[in-house]
């Protein structure tokens, strides 16, 4: 029965990764961000690269066309990003220099304006209600985006699942992994817009959750077009490469001293070590 596996690791991956950003935007964690990044990073491409591909490869099907699925999935996620659809607003963490609104995706610049008035909450101008607003509507973008995303993750997560338990369970985990960083930046906005921590926690585990709503529709989904799955998992792999490549990466490529140049590296790798541990402990296990 893959449905209860499938349910298990959307949620984990959906819930887990709000509650394990909360810990680290709110908490003592916060400074381990652009460590998180790196990680996640490592997990993607680890996962995509070494495990959802070679399965998918291994099918017999036609590495022509599983190449062209893959080619094709990553001018779809482009677009879904040029939609707002898809990218992970996390370039607004407690970062004290101004360099970070530049690179802010411009679903998240209401929550840069919000600051004019954190220094006057008595001033009742109409400036300060159409920053309100604009807060506002910042919050309900996330929310909105990161329900298709987790949405998406959860098919990607379950049609994993159904080629084999290994996989799935390596997918929820680079899913957990990118979501944390990623959850993050939406914790921070939706804190600037509705007040307080408790329901910003509150509104992303709800859009996290969609995540086990996608996994039960990507189950019934790929059950019943079971040939279709190597292209699946080429759609899954496109999905984790794009978010690592034109997501994670440059964030992670600020000029930097080399000590933490290196960092960066060690913790990429970690990811990607982390990847391929998982996966042999559960390939002995079978």
């Amino acid at each position: 029965m893959t449905l209860i596996p499938i349910l298990m690791g959307t949620l984990a991956a959906g819930i887990g990764s709000v509650w394990l950003a909360a810990a680290l935007s709110f908490g003592v964690l916060s400074r381990y961000t652009q460590h998180m990044l790196s990680l996640a990073a490592g997990a993607l491409l680890a996962t995509a690269l070494l495990n959802l591909l070679p399965e998918a490869f291994e099918s017999g099907v036609e590495a022509h066309d599983l190449f062209l699925v893959l080619l094709l999935g990553l001018v779809f996620f482009f677009l879904l990003d040029k939609a707002e659809l898809w990218h992970h607003g996390h370039e607004h963490h407690h970062e004290p220099h101004g360099d970070s609104d530049a690179h802010a995706p411009h679903r998240t610049h209401a929550a840069h304006r919000g600051h004019a008035h954190h220094d006057h909450p008595h001033e009742h101008s109409h400036a300060a209600h159409a920053h309100g607003q604009d807060r506002l509507s910042g919050s309900w973008a996330v929310l909105a985006g990161d329900s298709v995303h987790c949405f998406g993750d959860g098919i990607l997560i379950a049609s994993a699942f159904v080629a084999d338990l290994r996989l799935g369970a390596l997918a929820a985990l680079a899913v957990l992994a990118h979501e944390v960083p990623h959850h993050m930046g939406d914790l921070i906005v939706l804190r600037r817009g509705s007040g307080t921590r408790r329901a910003a926690v509150l509104k992303v585990s709800l859009a996290g959750a969609i995540t086990a709503l996608g996994g039960l529709v990507g189950y019934v989904l790929v059950d019943r077009l079971h040939d279709y799955l190597p292209y699946f998992l080429a759609v899954a792999s496109s999905s984790f490469i794009y978010v690592a490549l034109a997501d994670l990466i440059p964030q992670l490529q600020k000029r930097l001293s080399a000590r933490e140049t290196l960092a960066q590296i060690v913790w990429l790798l970690v990811g990607m070590g982390l990847v391929t541990l998982v996966s042999t402990l559960a390939h002995h296990g079978h």
